[in-house]
């Protein structure tokens, strides 16, 4: 009988959708590939959700009986879930065993082992090379306390004692790793021969050439990027689009800098012409922008690949970034390059880390303001320490007090020499209603008209509203502020309560009564119309109970949608030119002009989206806003 190999990922946090298991498809192609293996075992992949609970994932792994092995693919947000499912495997079967791989755990076997001594080993490292000399080990009957001819592991000797054997070197020839999506490892449909998946994933290379203190990227900072070849690529790519994959998102650390991820993207877009698949393109984008960069998303515009471009500032205080060991482009070269993004139609979306090492309070609002000058999608991250990172190992030298996550196994900072711990909670609350009000869209207009016209910044504007909901009696805002706490995670989901809560009356109110008392005098007529603009583009939600939308519109059909439609609605100025104008950074006359004008709003919005192009789609478009986007799709 073969002896039971089990490979378990589980997706990210609360998600709902089960990711495609990547990682430990890896694994299961380099074991299928040995012919020894393949005729003495079954590896089989098991893939959770992110909102799987522990209970039904230990009922689902010993369901078809007990494993002989059982492996982890071991990131922070399931360490303690895995550490548990690992106590649970070995009531079953004491001799089995359990290896945890990843980046969370390598070279961390003496806190693995303390905390969890049901785990056996510990892979150090990629593990496509390790993981079959592990199984043919296992085969050879090899036991758990004398591993030392497998190069990259810790486990515990038969003294108790870790021994952690000779590094292994990183794979340079990624040619010789069979792929996980054309070997048929990773699972890609489902009976019905829909593609299983909400996204689809690749890696196009390995390797990162910066050293950023705060990221470890599987060991492989500061070396130089290999690629996987063009053939190999575009036959997955290939197989991807016949499949139906709407999204691809590529596990690469920067994606645009190099001469091949030209190619990549031509042989993407000649897929998705043939196919109509993949729609759009996720990835981390290299920092530095070169020549073929511009290429890339000229030819990505042209095509009408759908894409959010991420651009990771994390800090732009340049004292910060020589902490970080980390340089940025310089001021204007990012701006600028915001600004052609913006010009043809690409989503820029900047990302900033609050609590590094020498960032203050007001050196890091300062840079916010700075960013948000260019977009409102700004994510605001709270600094983790991960294993193996430079933060991690100069912990004493930037006076680091930290705690572990409530949910997860990441270390959050509450203080550091530059940060108090009453700074920390302040801008945690800070982090959450940027989400919320700015990165969301909740409110997308107002912030552009208080920062051009009354010298407001976005900050300012976050900040007053976190302290009048704290502060307010409204039975609404008491019950907001406690669904609304900072989560003790890094997760980027927010209480779905708030979108309940966070209504147009209360939102109204605080405008009232926090924002317009210390605004121009003769600023407020125009203000209070781009306020009442913004509250008339939210989208429809339904009420909690399912009954209905929380307003009674009639529903239209147009562009082959459903639509709420709230027609004439009179406005005192023309508000979406005039903001449209201020983008533009021109200036505009103040004076009165009536609009009168119709939002369209897609039917069925649940009130739940946690991210911008989710709620971008919901949100209260005019007729005329609908016209030019459906004919700019047509086009």
């Amino acid at each position: 009988m073969k002896s039971r190999v089990l490979l378990v990922q589980q997706g990210v946090w609360g998600n709902s959708a089960a990711s495609m298991p990547l990682a430990v498809g890896y694994l299961k192609a380099c074991a299928d590939r040995d012919e020894r293996i393949r005729r003495r075992m079954d590896v089989t992949i098991r893939n959770y959700p992110g909102d799987a609970g522990i209970n039904a994932m230990g009922r689902d792994l010993i369901r078809d009986g007990c494993p002989d092995i059982l492996c982890f693919s071991v990131l922070g947000w399931n360490y303690r879930t895995f550490g548990v499912l690992a106590e649970t495997f070995k009531q079953m079967n004491p001799d089995g065993w359990v290896v945890f791989g990843g980046n969370h755990v390598a070279h961390q076997a003496e806190r693995v082992f303390r905390m969890y001594p049901q785990v056996d080993v510990v892979v150090n490292g990629e593990g496509e090379l390790v993981f079959p000399e592990l199984l043919n080990g296992y085969l050879d009957g090899a036991t758990r306390t004398a591993l030392h001819g497998i190069r990259g592991v810790s486990f515990r000797g038969s003294d108790g004692e870790v021994v952690t054997t000779e590094e292994r070197a990183r794979i340079t020839d990624l040619e010789s790793l069979p792929s996980p999506i054309l070997s048929g490892a990773v699972p890609l449909v489902d009976r019905a021969g829909r593609f299983l998946y909400d996204y689809a994933l690749m890696e196009t290379n390995r390797g990162c050439p910066y050293k950023c203190a705060f990221c470890y990227w599987g060991g492989a900072t500061g070396q130089k990027m290999r690629a996987f070849s063009r053939e190999r690529l575009r036959e997955e790519l290939e197989l991807l689009g016949r499949h139906g994959a709407e999204t691809l998102m590529l596990c690469d650390s920067n994606f645009g800098l190099l001469r091949e991820d030209e190619e990549f993207l031509d042989d993407l877009l000649r897929v998705r012409s043939k196919y109509g698949f993949p729609k759009r393109l996720e990835t981390s984008w290299a920092k530095n922008k070169s020549a073929g960069f511009y290429r890339i998303m000229d030819k990505m515009k042209q095509s009408g690949m759908h894409s959010a471009f991420i651009l990771a500032l994390q800090t732009m205080d340049d004292s910060v970034l020589d902490l970080m060991r980390r340089r940025n482009m310089k001021l204007n070269e990012w701006e600028d390059l915001v600004g052609w993004l913006t010009d043809h139609g690409i989503t820029p979306y900047l990302e900033l880390i609050w609590g590094a090492p020498g960032e203050t309070v007001e050196s890091f609002l300062d840079g916010y303001d700075r960013a948000s000058r260019h977009t409102p999608f700004i994510a605001v991250h709270p600094l983790m320490i991960l294993p193996n990172t430079d933060y991690h190992d100069k912990r004493e030298q930037h006076g680091l007090v930290t705690v572990r996550g409530e949910n997860d196994d990441f270390d959050y900072v509450l203080a550091h020499n530059t940060m108090t711990l009453q700074d920390n909670e302040r801008m945690l609350r800070f982090i959450c209603w940027n989400r919320v009000l700015a990165r969301s869209l909740w409110l997308h207009n107002i912030w552009v008209a208080l920062r051009e016209l009354a010298g407001v910044p976005q900050s300012a504007v976050i900040l007053k509203f976190s302290e009048w909901v704290e502060n307010c009696e409204d039975p609404d805002a008491r019950e907001l502020t406690a669904v609304a706490q900072p989560a003790g995670s890094a997760s980027e989901n927010v209480d779905p309560n708030v979108w309940r809560l966070l209504t147009k009356r209360l939102l109204q109110r605080w405008w009232d009564e926090a924002m317009r008392p210390d605004l121009p005098k003769d600023l407020l007529p125009l203000l209070d119309e781009v306020f009442l603009y913004d509250l008339m583009c939210q989208p429809v939600r339904l009420l909690p109970d399912g009954s209905g939308p929380e307003e009674d519109l009639p529903v239209t059909e147009k562009y082959g949608d459903r639509w709420y439609l709230r027609s004439d609605v009179t406005f005192k100025y023309p508000v979406p030119e005039l903001i449209a104008a201020l983008r533009r950074g021109e200036t505009v006359r103040t004076t009165p002009e009536a609009l009168v004008t119709s939002f369209y709003y897609r039917t069925e919005f649940g009130g739940d989206l946690q991210h911008y192009f989710r709620m971008d789609s919901y949100r209260g478009r005019t007729e005329q806003q609908l016209a030019t986007q459906f004919a700019s799709v047509s086009e």
